[in-house]
């Protein structure tokens, strides 16, 4: 009988838990996936979306700025190198995200004429036409 209580009180006690810690979390996560969705139909009436996303995506690649304290003097390391304020370092930051950005429009029109030489037919299709040769 005791044993039931203690089990009751358990799975209260996880239930408090879930809806204290749990809950928040699917909430954010919920709201993210929200402003997802509003972005991405906002993106298709936006022209200069691709520029964005081309931004967002070369800043993925690139390190964050890295503040270094050596005694009283502060300094701020991106590339291996150490700048003596962090505007200088986020400026160093920038130009190579630009520097990455603009490369990825350089390669683009060579990449989409590749997509040119390809046959019309998918991968499936293609093997399946080999296939029905081979018989």
């Amino acid at each position: 009988m005791l044993e039931n209580v203690y089990w009751a009180c358990a799975f209260i006690l996880a239930c408090i838990l879930a809806y204290r810690f749990g809950l928040p979390v699917l909430k954010r996560f919920d709201a993210e996936n929200v402003a997802r969705i509003r972005r991405q139909e906002q993106d298709k009436s936006d022209p200069t979306a691709h520029i964005r996303h081309a931004l967002e995506t070369a800043e993925e690649q690139v390190e964050p700025v890295t503040e270094i304290k050596a005694g009283s003097v502060t300094q701020y390391l991106f590339e291996a190198q150490v700048f003596a304020s962090r505007d200088e370092a986020e400026e160093a930051r920038a130009n190579r995200i630009g520097v990455i950005a603009r490369r990825f429009y350089a390669e683009l029109p060579q990449a989409l004429a590749g997509r040119e030489t390809r046959s019309p037919l998918s991968a499936r299709e293609r093997a399946a036409q080999r296939w029905r040769s081979r018989r």
